[in-house]
Parts: structure tokens; C-alpha cells; sequence
């Protein structure tokens, strides 16, 4: 027997990034949204004297035991976490078919992980405590604990920090795979360096602090939009989520309204300065204000993958021709609200 999961993947809407903390990381505010476009992760385990996990894939970019780096894999990190902190010993088969590109910025590898865990749970027959499972994913990585949600989600901290907002209907999405990909590692040193580009030549003490009131009030637009009288603010200034608006206008979807503020990702500035043709792909997916354009388009996380969100399915089918006739590949999908998130996740 095995167990079969969806590893779905996700989009950012708006990311702003601050500055290096000590610890290395960036801080971040962003919107998670989760979509249709999945993986494939397989899973069998049975009880063993001695642990061991073999990991296989159908991409010769996934770290897995036949190239001996299967330890690099966030699916393969995951599950050792998992029946370490289980306190069991098994032996573990992880299949992992990628449909999402590799370095695309869609949090496939740590979808992959969380996917893996879940498997792993029923094929045992035992589950991590839910705060287990979290502290779990933050250590695995960044993108991993929205994942134990899906959804709509904000995501503060390094990303790490993830709280649930109330679900939204579907919205017709288009997904733009160019042929580059784009490490996050370097994503965030380029950043890096354009950042302190920008303070050496201007006389403003002011400088540094742009990435701190960009992530702030990215994190207060994000809360904003399902709050009743505002935000919560944190003792780090970065707004927290409140109450969702239960007797507001709820005719527009909330997502619209966001898009609608003119959000951005940072990453934008250094992905399409070294790589000029996603911007020529954002400007299709965006099409012309004379019919068929979209409500909003941008790269996800780091990149190199964009979207393009529409009001209609002709809309995002138009959308998926003109990208598709400059020679990229684009596919049509739409947002996974969280119950269809869940109610979709094993693939029976």
C-alpha cells in the first residue's frame, strides 16, 4: 500500500523584504495564495528496525538517492524530522513527479515536504501534534508552514510566520514557466547588493529604513483587507491580522480588493533587471486596458515563475495565448481556496 498526495503549489501577492536581520534571514510580508497546479508525492512506510528513506523523481533537478544528495531534498528533511521527533524507526519510500517547475518561486519543493509528512502520517497511522508540525516546517524551511494551511495566508517573519485568512471563491489564474530559473539564495544577495547601491550613492540616513515602512505597510494593506476597525500591531511594528469582516460588503472577493491596492514584489526590481524577458512576459500576462487584460500580474516569490489573475476564464484563456505566442510556457488554472485545499489533498 501507499499513500498518494496533491503537492500544490502557490503564488505571492505583493512581497516586500526587509533588510538582513542578524541572524541571516530577511524579514518579509507577503500573501500567500495557493493554487490548482500540483505535484505528485507518493509515500510508503512501514515500521523498521533501522530508519531509511529512499527518495526518487521524474526531474533530474530533485535531490534524491540515486544522485546521493537526497538529504538536500526538504521532502526527504521533513519525513526524518517527522519519525525522529515520532520516536520511530522505518523504512520509507518518497516518489516525488514534478509538474512545477524547479527554482520557479511556486514553493514546490516545500509543498513537496509537507506533502511528504501527510503521507507519511496516514501510512503510519500516527500524527505529529499540530505545533510539532509547525516548528517542524519552519525548520525544513520558509514557504513550508503555509502549506499546513493553504489557502489565503499571510505570511510575516521570514515567511515563516503564518496565519490563516478566510477563505475566497476561485479566481481564473494564468502561470507563465519561463526557461530560466532563479535561485532565492541569490534572489535575496542581489537585493542585498542593489540596497546598499542605493545608500552609498544618497546622503539620506533614511535609506535603510525604506525596506522597514515598505514591509510594514505591505503587512498593514495585507491585514487591512479582512479586518473590521484596522490592524494589530506587534512590538515589531508588523501588523497582525484581526478579525474577518462578517457584516462588510462582502460582494467583491477580498483578493480583488487587494490587487486593486497596487501591491508589488521586490523581487521584481532584480529578476527583471538580469532577466529583461520576464518583464516582456508580465506585460502579456497584464494584455492591453481594450478587453481581456488582468486584474493583476507579477512574478512569484523570487521567480522565475509569473501569474496573472482574471476576471473570467476567456480573459485568462486569452492571456494564456498571447504568453504561449512569444514562445513561453503558460498554463491555466485558478486559486485553491483552503477547503478545496483540503478536501483534494489525497489523491485516492
Amino acid at each position: 500500500m501507499s499513500t498518494r498526495v496533491r503537492s500544490f503549489s502557490k503564488i505571492n501577492l505583493g512581497l516586500a523584504v526587509g533588510p538582513a536581520r542578524p541572524d541571516g534571514f530577511h524579514g518579509l510580508a507577503t500573501m500567500y495564495q495557493t493554487l490548482a497546479l500540483h505535484d505528485f508525492v507518493t509515500v510508503e512506510a512501514r515500521a523498521a528496525a533501522v530508519t531509511r528513506i529512499t527518495l526518487t523523481s521524474n526531474h533530474p533537478g530533485v535531490p534524491r538517492t540515486e544522485t546521493r544528495n537526497a538529504e538536500k531534498n526538504t521532502a526527504f528533511a521533513m519525513v526524518a524530522g517527522a519519525l525522529t521527533r515520532m520516536g520511530i524507526t522505518a523504512e520509507v519510500t518518497i516518489d516525488i513527479q514534478k509538474r512545477l517547475p524547479v527554482q520557479g518561486g511556486m514553493g514546490a519543493g516545500s509543498a513537496n515536504a509537507v506533502a511528504a509528512l501527510l503521507g507519511l502520517e496516514r501510512e503510519l497511522g500516527q500524527a505529529l501534534l499540530g505545533s510539532e508540525r509547525v516548528k517542524l516546517a519552519a525548520e525544513v524551511g520558509s514557504d513550508v508552514p503555509l502549506f499546513l494551511l493553504g489557502g489565503s495566508v499571510l505570511g510575516l517573519g521570514r515567511g515563516e510566520e503564518v496565519y490563516p485568512l478566510p477563505d475566497t471563491p476561485a479566481i481564473p489564474c494564468v502561470v507563465a514557466i519561463p526557461s530560466v530559473g532563479v535561485s532565492t539564495a541569490q534572489a535575496f544577495r542581489d537585493l542585498d547588493a542593489k540596497s546598499e547601491v542605493r545608500e552609498a550613492s544618497s546622503a539620506s540616513t533614511l535609506t535603510f529604513q525604506q525596506p522597514l515602512d515598505r514591509l510594514s505597510e505591505l503587512s498593514r494593506v495585507l491585514a487591512a483587507i479582512w479586518t473590521i476597525d484596522g490592524v494589530e500591531s506587534g512590538p515589531s511594528g508588523i501588523a497582525r491580522p484581526g478579525l474577518p469582516d462578517k457584516q462588510g460588503n462582502l460582494a467583491e472577493n477580498p483578493l480583488l480588493a487587494l490587487v486593486r491596492t497596487g501591491i508589488e514584489n521586490d523581487f521584481e526590481e532584480v529578476a527583471f533587471s538580469q532577466h529583461p524577458s520576464l518583464r516582456s512576459t508580465k506585460r502579456d500576462l497584464m494584455g492591453s486596458d481594450s478587453g481581456g487584460s488582468a486584474l493583476y500580474a507579477a512574478l512569484s516569490g523570487s521567480g522565475s515563475a509569473l501569474f496573472g489573475l482574471y476576471e473570467s476564464q476567456a480573459d485568462a484563456r486569452a492571456a494564456q495565448q498571447r504568453v504561449q505566442q512569444s514562445g513561453t510556457q503558460a498554463i491555466l488554472t485558478e486559486t485553491l481556496p483552503r477547503s478545496a485545499y483540503w478536501d483534494t489533498m489525497f489523491a485516492e
